[in-house]
């Protein structure tokens, strides 16, 4: 459960493991053994909702009710009263809508990638890069300051949010009638197309996705992206598409020759030559014009209520002065912005 835990999970769990391969002895040396190995934090509160998630001591702990006269299992049972308790608090705190925790004064949680320039973590995971500029001045317009950045692999970014690890994705996620079901999207933000990385000269010739199956050449992208789609579409087979965490691992293989040539978003490539001059960007008109793909901010669906208030509020703000100084300082100019397409045409259609 480290996954969804808070991280004195892990150790709980690996004590946990360590304890039961150790168990010999008295029942309440093996007791001991056990207290001993919990986390050195002293965070209580933590250890018992880790219990009350996993349950990993309790196969164990059902071997040792004649410890100290059965006295044990009753306060194991209290234990476990209290923490079902405060694991029901939890919950309820964490099942209310969006709307609900702003208004009781909890942070709005951004949740994003490492994705130069669209959205990235600057020092303390300062929320940078033009989508994070684009939603904190709309969220600013709506009176909301409080703010959590939460950073994540891509690939993490929809199941988070469900999970409830942040509120908005704002990680420049394209809207897609495969997400849009999972996904509450804002009204599109801006229009984008791809193109691919490939070394100095462009060695293998690659402007398409044709040119990559008919030269039998590599193609890496990042796990979750949707170009893993539209490269099957075009006809190269998923097993032979190299999935990465992300844009530092695609600069890395095509830099070492491990791929020729990375599937990225057009902003993203021409972050990743501007840094590096021996990588170079292909043509974006090359690509099918399915790659032309608008941006929007993920909300969970039961948050659609204040999804259509951040709608209300972006539409003022959207092509402003204020907007446009913040594209401006990642490089980027009114030309993303929208033509009018809405997000339910966009669902339809891509």
């Amino acid at each position: 459960h480290s996954r969804t835990c808070p991280s004195e999970c892990a150790n709980h769990t690996a004590a946990a493991e360590k304890t039961r391969a150790a168990q010999k002895g008295d029942p309440n040396r093996r007791l001991n053994r056990l207290i001993t190995k919990t986390p050195k934090s002293g965070n209580f509160i933590s250890a018992l909702t880790c219990a009350m998630y996993g349950f990993q001591y309790m196969e164990y702990l059902s071997s040792i009710k004649s410890v100290n006269g059965g006295k044990f299992m009753k306060l194991f049972n209290a234990i476990t009263v209290a923490a079902a308790t405060l694991a029901v608090g939890a919950s309820a705190a964490l099942a209310g809508s969006l709307q609900d925790r702003v208004e009781a004064g909890e942070t709005i949680r951004l949740g994003f990638a490492n994705e130069v320039p669209w959205a990235y973590p600057g020092e303390g995971n300062e929320p940078l890069g033009f989508v994070n500029a684009h939603v904190l001045g709309v969220l600013k317009e709506m009176g909301h300051e409080n703010i959590e950045p939460v950073v994540t692999d891509w690939g993490g970014l929809i199941p988070g949010l469900h999970a409830k690890r942040f509120d908005l994705i704002t990680g420049g996620m394209y809207i897609l009638g495969s997400r849009c079901g999972n996904v509450t999207f804002s009204e599109p933000m801006a229009k984008v197309g791809d193109a691919f990385i490939v070394q100095k000269g462009n060695p293998s010739g690659i402007q398409s996705y044709k040119d990559i199956l008919e030269n039998d050449a590599k193609l890496v992208t990042g796990a979750g992206y949707y170009m893993i789609g539209i490269a099957i579409e075009e006809g190269i087979p998923e097993r032979e598409i190299m999935q990465v965490p992300g844009p530092t691992e695609i600069l890395a293989a095509v830099k070492a020759g491990r791929a020729d040539a990375g599937a990225v978003t057009y902003f993203t490539a021409l972050a990743l030559a501007e840094e590096n001059p021996d990588i170079e960007v292909t043509d974006p008109d090359a690509l099918p014009e399915r790659t032309q793909n608008w941006v929007g901010i993920g909300f969970r669906n039961e948050d659609a209520d204040f999804a259509a208030k951040f709608n209300e509020a972006q539409a003022s703000y959207l092509g402003s002065d204020a907007m446009l100084a913040g594209l401006a300082a990642y490089g980027i100019d009114e030309k993303i912005l929208p033509k009018g397409e809405t997000t339910a045409w966009v669902c339809e259609n891509r």
